[in-house]
Formats: structure tokens, C-alpha cells, sequence
């Protein structure tokens, strides 16, 4: 049962193994929702995410002969790290099942922490099932990444933090995957203040817990399409399930394409890496219909790879116009290309990329392809750019880019 006394309890126990992660305030979303937008950078915890809260606790409310035995648990990474970690103050052996599409850093980190790693399965669930029979097969402890009501409880100490520094917030929003976070969240802040709002945030791809609540039951997904492989979940948990359809105030669902965009809005206007999993409740605030309200989003883990991270950057730049490439037919003769170059330079775009085809046709004595890449700074300066190649009888059309 989660109640006032075991968040209390949960709270002075994580206190010892956890930084207190102090609220950022936004002035940047502020000003873009007309809220007061705070976040509650997980991000920057030990390893790199809330989950060590709930896998500390858990640990630490075991029964010696529990922990003796060893422990086990399935991880699409940041649970993972959480338990390793959390293990390793403990002297216990942990065993962490994780999907083999989990990201490189994510592995090998959670080995750094003195685990053993299985790779096994392509989403959560598969990883889970193998854990399971690991468990079983060599005795040890199961430690559920979500659907237990003391990891939940652990997890729920952010929300005590929420609470000690802005005790007149209105909103929280929470990622969930399996909804351990939100279950732990919601019901601390309504014992505390049955005001305040907590609504949780899915991927659109893996919304199982938006559907398990509009069907009143539990619903697993027949498959989970996201880039935030951190609440890639088909099944949400059983036991929290009944905390959650209680204090759970309303579910939102995002896409991966605005995950993209906030990644690229947290780099450049906190200087913050955050991964796409963390990134749901910022791409949420989009969303929110209210005004003039003290909004907090917990951006739940900063764990991300250097190769996807890059890979969402290109692709936020393009979706906000900042990159982008274009065809333009030129007359085959010496000069035309300096023609085009120096018309670009004049409204102060930048050439990244220059595919030159002379093989467009057959026909040498007419026209030849040239594709540009530019920078520019944003919608109205690409639509500058594009009307003054129109202007000049380039013919200019948009293709798909491929940096």
C-alpha cells in the first residue's frame, strides 16, 4: 500500500544515495505556453536517471536472505543502471536483462556499475519474460522495474522534492512507460494536495497506458513503435494499475517528430541532454490547455548515445526549417554555378552541401540539376531564399534531405 508514512520512510532512505535535483525554471517555454514552467532535471541524477530512487528503496526493503540470493530485473536501460548501482552499495550480485536494441552507452554503463548483462528480445516485454525465467532458473530476486508498490513508493520521493520547492505547483507531468513514475507521483501529490493536477505522457507509439485507462483494465499493445526506447512498453503494471485509474488526472500522447524538436530546444536553450523518453513531458507542454499555472515536467533521464543523438539533431534542424535542400535547373555554361552561390551569400544562407549533375538529360545544351543543403534560420528565411531562386528563374524545388 502506498501512504504517507512509506513516502516519508522512501524519502529519507533515497536522500542518502540521490542528489536532490533542484527545479529548473523555463523562461524560454514560459513565454511560449504563458505558464510558469519548471523542470525537474532527472537528467543530471546518479546514473543519469530517476529509477536509482525506487531500485535503492527496493533494495534497501529487502529482507537479508532476499538479497543474499542475488537480484535480477529486465531494463530498456535507465532501471537498469538504477539497480546496478543500487546493488553495488549493497554488495549484491544483480543480473539485468535488456532488449538487444538498447542503446550502446546504456549497456555498457550499467556493466561499469558491476552487473552482468543479458541481451535478449527487442522491446521491454521480451527482456522481461527472460528475467523472469533467470529468476527462477538460478533463484534469485525479481526486482520489477514498475509494477511494485515500494519501487513506485521510491520513485515517488521526486515528487516529495516537487512539493518542498514549489509547493503551489499546479501541474506535474510525468513520462510513463510502465507507469511506475506516474503511480508514485500522483498518489504522493494527492495526499498532499488533492489540487494538484499530475497527467502522464506517452510516446504515440507505445500509448499502453492511455489505452489500459479508456478500457478500464489493464491492455497490452500488439506492438510499440517509438524513438523513446525508454517507455517502450506494451503492458502497463498490473498491481499499480488501481493507483493510477485514482490519481492519474488524464493522459497525453506525443510523437517522436516533436521529441525531435524539444531535443533540439533543450540543447540550445537550457544546454541540456535529454533523452527522448525524459523529452515527453516538454514536447507536452505544447499540449496543455491552461494558462497562467505553475506547470512542472520531469524530464526523467538524460542517457542517450552519441549516435542517436546526433541522428535527432540533423532531423530536428530540418523539421524547424534550419536545414534544407533544394533543386535548381541552371543553364549548362561556365559562371552559373558562382551566379547561384553569390545569390545565396546575399541573404546570408550557408552552403553545407553541393550536388552538381550534368547528367540530368542527354541534352547538353540545355539545362543541368544543381542540389544545394543549406542552413538557414528558420521558416521565413528558407521561404526568402526559396522566392528569391524563383525570382531568378531557378525553377527551385524542395527535395527530401539526406545529410
Amino acid at each position: 500500500m502506498l501512504d504517507k508514512n512509506s513516502f516519508v520512510e522512501a524519502a529519507k532512505l533515497v536522500s542518502k544515495v540521490t542528489l536532490e535535483t533542484k527545479l529548473v525554471y523555463s523562461e524560454h517555454f514560459s513565454a511560449k505556453t504563458s505558464n510558469e514552467i519548471y523542470f525537474k532535471p532527472e537528467n543530471m541524477q546518479y546514473t543519469g536517471a530517476y529509477k536509482v530512487r525506487g531500485a535503492y528503496y527496493k533494495i534497501a526493503k529487502l529482507s537479508d536472505e532476499e538479497r543474499s540470493r542475488g537480484l535480477v530485473t529486465a531494463s530498456a536501460g535507465n532501471h537498469a543502471q538504477g539497480v546496478a548501482y543500487a546493488a553495488g552499495l549493497f554488495g549484491t550480485r544483480a543480473v539485468i536483462v535488456m532488449p538487444q536494441t538498447t542503446p550502446l552507452i546504456k549497456v555498457n554503463r550499467t556493466k561499469g556499475y558491476g552487473a552482468e548483462v543479458v541481451l535478449h528480445g527487442d522491446v521491454y516485454d521480451e527482456a522481461c519474460e527472460k528475467a523472469y525465467e533467470i529468476a527462477e532458473k538460478e533463484g534469485l530476486t525479481f526486482i520489477h522495474p514498475f509494477d511494485d508498490l515500494t519501487v513506485a513508493t521510491g520513485q515517488g520521493t521526486i515528487g516529495m522534492e516537487i512539493l518542498k520547492e514549489l509547493p503551489l505547483v499546479d501541474i506535474i507531468l510525468v513520462p510513463i512507460g510502465g507507469g511506475g513514475l506516474a503511480t508514485g507521483v500522483s498518489t504522493l501529490a494527492k495526499i498532499f494536495n488533492p489540487w494538484i493536477k499530475v497527467i502522464g505522457v506517452e510516446p504515440a507509439g507505445a500509448n499502453c497506458m492511455q489505452i489500459s485507462l479508456q478500457n478500464g483494465k489493464v491492455t497490452t499493445l500488439s506492438e510499440v513503435n517509438t524513438i523513446a526506447d525508454g517507455t517502450a512498453v506494451k503492458t502497463p503494471g498490473e498491481t499499480i494499475f488501481p493507483y493510477l485509474q485514482k490519481n492519474l488526472d488524464g493522459v497525453i500522447t506525443v510523437t517522436d517528430d516533436e521529441l525531435v524538436v524539444c531535443f533540439l530546444d533543450m540543447v540550445e536553450n537550457h544546454k541540456m541532454i535529454v533523452e527522448n523518453s525524459g523529452l515527453l513531458t516538454v514536447a507536452a507542454l505544447s499540449h496543455l490547455d491552461v494558462k497562467e499555472k505553475n506547470v512542472v515536467a520531469i524530464l526523467s533521464g538524460g542517457n542517450m548515445d552519441v549516435i542517436t543523438m546526433s541522428s535527432v539533431v540533423q532531423q530536428g534542424l530540418i523539421f524547424r526549417d534550419r536545414i534544407f535542400t533544394v533543386s535548381v535547373l541552371l543553364p549548362d555554361k561556365p559562371g552559373e554555378l558562382a551566379e547561384v552561390a553569390g545569390l545565396i551569400a546575399k541573404l546570408s544562407g550557408n552552403v553545407i552541401k553541393l550536388d552538381h549533375n550534368q547528367f540530368v538529360t542527354t541534352n547538353r545544351n540545355a539545362e543541368v540539376e544543381l542540389r544545394i543543403t543549406l542552413e538557414a534560420f528558420g521558416t521565413e528565411h528558407k521561404k526568402e531564399i526559396m522566392d528569391a531562386l524563383q525570382l531568378s528563374g531557378y525553377k527551385p524545388k524542395l527535395v527530401r534531405t539526406n545529410l
